[in-house]
């Protein structure tokens, strides 16, 4: 088993502009960041210059610990397009609300961010700033933008530390997610291509039902107890054809190229729905590099086993 052997890509696109938490999570990679980076102003729209053409990769938000997940990049990818994972990230994510140079805290009556890094911060807000005005904005790095070049004194942001230094803005107060452990989850789309197996992988599908009937559900979970495979995320989405009409979003533990895995997509395919494979791509995680490097041992290993065992076959 060996890391993906893709060359680096040309352009990636990430929401922007400059500063955004999806930024900070780009750049920990360190093939993206010496790509040709392009900050475009909504989720959707970055996935949309991916597949057509304008950029070599995608890279957005698709889940965070205390929202759960981001409906226009899951959406975007089960109904609109069809793009391939590459690869996901998760970084800790730590709130800060700023403002301009000199402003206090009791002056602020409004507060400028994305709606789903506001909803990270609610107790804050509610403790904090009551009564405070919510304005909505398509990133944490624009927030931060539009509180620098407004002259308002009573207005702030929630952003990013990095967005603090950019746009030469004051933390008036660091921190003020509502759960410390808040993490988001990022991924890198492509048009098409599959990285190889590592040992510690994770596969995204979608399934839709044929027939919403009883037991459907149970039916597509059982091909994954059958099989002793974990699910790491199950998620039910409208499928935008009417009321009651739903499908699964689900995350597995394993690569499409183990068995056990392919074995399984076949059997939901031909039995219970339709599947639209997302992506086979390397699991985020603290230790998922010690992990990988272990399974290609241990793989390398019962390799050699293997090869070992049929060199005692007897020719006819």
């Amino acid at each position: 088993m060996t890391e993906p052997a893709a060359s680096p890509p040309g352009r990636v696109a990430f929401l922007g502009p400059e500063g955004t938490f999806t930024e900070m999570a780009l750049l920990t990679q360190p093939d993206l960041a010496e790509a040709e980076l392009v900050a475009i102003s909504s989720i959707a729209d970055v996935l949309f210059a991916t597949r057509d053409g304008e950029v070599d990769m995608g890279f957005v938000a698709i889940e965070n610990s205390i929202e759960g997940s981001v409906n226009v990049t899951i959406d975007t990818l089960a109904f609109d397009l069809d793009l391939r994972i590459e690869r996901e990230v998760v970084i800790n994510v730590e709130m800060n609300l700023l403002a301009r140079p000199g402003v206090e805290l009791d002056q602020i009556e409004r507060v400028v961010s994305i709606p789903v890094a506001s909803a990270q911060c609610r107790t804050f807000l509610h403790d904090r700033l009551p009564g405070v005005t919510m304005i909505a904005a398509n990133s944490t790095a624009e927030a931060a933008k539009i509180v620098a070049e407004s002259e308002d004194r009573d207005l702030a942001s929630i952003s990013t530390a990095l967005a603090a230094k950019m746009y030469d803005l004051d933390v008036l107060v660091g921190d003020i997610e509502d759960h410390p452990e808040n993490q988001t989850r990022f991924v890198a789309v492509t048009r098409d291509g599959i990285p190889a197996p590592t040992g510690h992988d994770k596969t995204s599908i979608v399934v839709f039902q044929r027939t919403d009937r009883p037991g459907s559900l149970l039916g597509i979970l059982q091909e994954f107890a059958a099989r002793a495979i974990n699910l790491t995320k199950l998620e039910s989405r409208p499928t935008k054809k009417g009321l009651g009409d739903y499908c699964f979003v689900i995350d597995l533990d394993g690569h499409i190229a183990d068995e056990v895995v392919a074995d399984c997509l076949r059997n939901l395919h031909a039995e219970l729905g339709s599947i639209k494979f997302l992506g086979s791509y390397p699991a985020a995680g603290e230790h998922g590099e010690v992990r990988r490097r272990e399974m290609e041992v241990k793989w390398h290993a019962a390799d050699a086993w293997i090869a070992a065992l049929r060199a005692q076959i007897l020719r006819q």
